[in-house]
Protein backbone atom coordinates (compact mmCIF):
# COMPACT_ATOMS: atom_id res chain seq x y z
CA UNK A 1 0.00 0.00 0.00
CA UNK A 2 1.32 3.37 -0.49
CA UNK A 3 -0.50 5.62 1.73
CA UNK A 4 -3.44 5.16 4.26
CA UNK A 5 -4.95 7.69 6.72
CA UNK A 6 -5.32 6.55 10.02
CA UNK A 7 -7.13 8.78 12.36
CA UNK A 8 -8.76 8.16 16.38
CA UNK A 9 -11.41 10.41 17.19
CA UNK A 10 -13.84 10.58 19.61
CA UNK A 11 -16.61 13.13 19.32
CA UNK A 12 -16.38 13.26 15.11
CA UNK A 13 -13.81 16.45 14.90
CA UNK A 14 -11.19 14.67 13.62
CA UNK A 15 -12.62 11.90 11.82
CA UNK A 16 -14.39 14.65 9.93
CA UNK A 17 -11.00 15.95 9.13
CA UNK A 18 -9.48 12.35 8.00
CA UNK A 19 -12.57 11.56 5.72
CA UNK A 20 -12.02 15.29 4.28
CA UNK A 21 -8.45 14.71 3.86
CA UNK A 22 -9.08 11.48 2.37
CA UNK A 23 -11.67 12.96 -0.48
CA UNK A 24 -8.99 15.95 -1.39
CA UNK A 25 -6.17 12.90 -2.08
CA UNK A 26 -8.10 9.96 -2.81
CA UNK A 27 -6.23 7.93 0.18
CA UNK A 28 -8.40 5.53 2.31
CA UNK A 29 -8.59 6.43 5.55
CA UNK A 30 -9.53 3.71 8.57
CA UNK A 31 -9.94 4.07 12.20
CA UNK A 32 -7.02 3.46 14.45
CA UNK A 33 -8.71 0.15 15.74
CA UNK A 34 -8.75 -0.98 12.04
CA UNK A 35 -4.56 -0.28 11.85
CA UNK A 36 -3.19 -2.58 9.34
CA UNK A 37 1.06 -2.75 10.04
CA UNK A 38 2.21 -0.49 9.20
CA UNK A 39 5.88 -1.96 7.58
CA UNK A 40 4.59 -1.83 4.04
CA UNK A 41 2.81 1.74 3.61
CA UNK A 42 5.13 4.49 2.47
CA UNK A 43 3.22 7.66 3.06
CA UNK A 44 1.46 7.29 6.80
CA UNK A 45 -0.77 9.86 7.72
CA UNK A 46 -2.15 9.42 11.54
CA UNK A 47 -5.09 12.12 12.55
CA UNK A 48 -5.66 12.21 16.35
CA UNK A 49 -7.67 14.12 18.96
CA UNK A 50 -5.88 15.58 21.98
CA UNK A 51 -7.48 14.50 25.06
CA UNK A 52 -5.93 14.92 28.55
CA UNK A 53 -2.49 15.86 26.86
CA UNK A 54 -2.63 13.13 24.81
CA UNK A 55 -3.17 12.03 21.55
CA UNK A 56 -5.91 9.39 20.84
CA UNK A 57 -4.59 5.97 19.90
CA UNK A 58 -1.26 7.28 18.92
CA UNK A 59 1.05 5.00 21.17
CA UNK A 60 -1.43 1.99 20.23
CA UNK A 61 -0.66 2.66 16.55
CA UNK A 62 3.08 3.26 16.93
CA UNK A 63 4.18 0.82 19.07
CA UNK A 64 6.87 -1.10 17.85
CA UNK A 65 7.02 1.10 14.42
CA UNK A 66 10.09 2.30 13.36
CA UNK A 67 9.75 4.12 9.75
CA UNK A 68 12.40 2.74 7.17
CA UNK A 69 14.10 4.78 5.09
CA UNK A 70 11.43 5.13 2.53
CA UNK A 71 8.38 6.09 4.91
CA UNK A 72 7.06 9.07 5.71
CA UNK A 73 4.98 9.97 8.97
CA UNK A 74 2.69 12.83 8.95
CA UNK A 75 1.16 13.33 12.46
CA UNK A 76 -1.90 15.95 13.07
CA UNK A 77 -3.26 16.29 16.06
CA UNK A 78 -6.83 17.85 16.70
CA UNK A 79 -7.56 20.01 19.68
CA UNK A 80 -9.55 22.88 20.72
CA UNK A 81 -6.54 24.91 21.61
CA UNK A 82 -4.93 27.32 18.85
CA UNK A 83 -2.31 26.17 17.55
CA UNK A 84 -1.00 29.17 16.29
CA UNK A 85 -0.14 30.26 20.11
CA UNK A 86 3.65 28.90 20.65
CA UNK A 87 2.42 27.76 24.47
CA UNK A 88 -0.34 25.38 23.10
CA UNK A 89 2.27 23.92 20.26
CA UNK A 90 5.15 23.32 23.17
CA UNK A 91 2.18 21.85 25.27
CA UNK A 92 1.69 19.50 22.27
CA UNK A 93 5.09 18.71 21.97
CA UNK A 94 5.10 17.93 25.38
CA UNK A 95 2.25 15.23 25.26
CA UNK A 96 3.54 14.19 22.58
CA UNK A 97 7.52 13.46 23.97
CA UNK A 98 5.43 11.04 26.55
CA UNK A 99 4.07 9.06 23.65
CA UNK A 100 6.61 8.87 21.21
CA UNK A 101 10.54 7.56 21.34
CA UNK A 102 12.44 10.54 20.49
CA UNK A 103 14.16 8.74 17.35
CA UNK A 104 10.42 8.50 16.09
CA UNK A 105 9.26 11.95 17.06
CA UNK A 106 12.06 13.36 15.16
CA UNK A 107 11.14 11.83 11.84
CA UNK A 108 7.50 12.79 11.65
CA UNK A 109 5.98 15.77 10.07
CA UNK A 110 3.79 17.44 12.65
CA UNK A 111 0.33 19.19 12.08
CA UNK A 112 -1.87 20.84 14.38
CA UNK A 113 -5.74 21.85 13.76
CA UNK A 114 -8.45 22.94 15.69
CA UNK A 115 -11.40 20.94 16.53
CA UNK A 116 -14.97 21.11 17.95
CA UNK A 117 -16.72 20.19 21.35
CA UNK A 118 -20.40 20.10 22.36
CA UNK A 119 -20.48 19.46 26.46
CA UNK A 120 -24.31 18.35 26.09
CA UNK A 121 -21.98 15.07 23.79
CA UNK A 122 -19.56 14.43 26.35
CA UNK A 123 -19.49 10.99 28.13
CA UNK A 124 -20.01 11.58 31.87
CA UNK A 125 -16.68 10.93 32.95
CA UNK A 126 -15.29 13.81 30.38
CA UNK A 127 -18.01 16.36 31.22
CA UNK A 128 -16.97 15.33 35.48
CA UNK A 129 -13.19 16.13 33.99
CA UNK A 130 -13.72 19.45 32.30
CA UNK A 131 -16.16 20.33 34.89
CA UNK A 132 -12.84 20.20 37.46
CA UNK A 133 -10.51 21.56 35.26
CA UNK A 134 -12.84 24.76 34.17
CA UNK A 135 -13.25 25.50 38.12
CA UNK A 136 -9.34 24.76 38.83
CA UNK A 137 -8.84 27.34 35.86
CA UNK A 138 -11.29 29.44 37.92
CA UNK A 139 -9.55 30.02 40.78
CA UNK A 140 -6.37 30.84 39.06
CA UNK A 141 -5.25 34.64 38.66
CA UNK A 142 -5.79 36.03 35.42
CA UNK A 143 -2.27 36.90 34.64
CA UNK A 144 -1.50 33.38 35.34
CA UNK A 145 -4.04 31.82 32.90
CA UNK A 146 -2.57 30.72 29.56
CA UNK A 147 -4.42 31.91 26.34
CA UNK A 148 -6.28 28.11 26.39
CA UNK A 149 -6.97 28.54 29.83
CA UNK A 150 -9.03 32.16 29.10
CA UNK A 151 -10.40 29.91 26.07
CA UNK A 152 -11.66 26.87 27.86
CA UNK A 153 -13.45 29.39 30.89
CA UNK A 154 -14.80 31.56 27.61
CA UNK A 155 -16.50 28.56 25.66
CA UNK A 156 -17.17 26.25 28.68
CA UNK A 157 -20.66 24.26 29.00
CA UNK A 158 -21.33 25.29 25.06
CA UNK A 159 -21.12 24.33 22.05
CA UNK A 160 -18.01 24.89 19.57
CA UNK A 161 -16.94 24.27 16.23
CA UNK A 162 -13.14 25.55 15.26
CA UNK A 163 -13.15 22.63 12.78
CA UNK A 164 -11.56 24.85 9.05
CA UNK A 165 -10.68 22.60 6.24
CA UNK A 166 -9.28 24.99 4.91
CA UNK A 167 -6.22 24.41 7.48
CA UNK A 168 -5.57 20.99 5.33
CA UNK A 169 -3.97 23.03 2.71
CA UNK A 170 -0.49 22.69 4.48
CA UNK A 171 -0.92 19.56 4.62
CA UNK A 172 -2.04 18.76 1.16
CA UNK A 173 1.06 20.70 0.40
CA UNK A 174 3.11 17.91 2.22
CA UNK A 175 1.49 14.94 1.03
CA UNK A 176 2.14 16.13 -2.60
CA UNK A 177 5.87 16.67 -1.93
Amino acid sequence: MNALIIYASRYGSTRLYAEKLSEKTGIPAISYQNAPALFDIKTIIYLGGLYAGGVLGLSKTLRNFSPQKDQSVILITVGLADPEDAENRNNIRTALQKQLPEQLLGKIKLFHLRGSIDYQKLTAGHRLLMKLLYQAIKRTPIEKQSAENRAMIETYGKQVNFVDFNALDAILEEIRQ
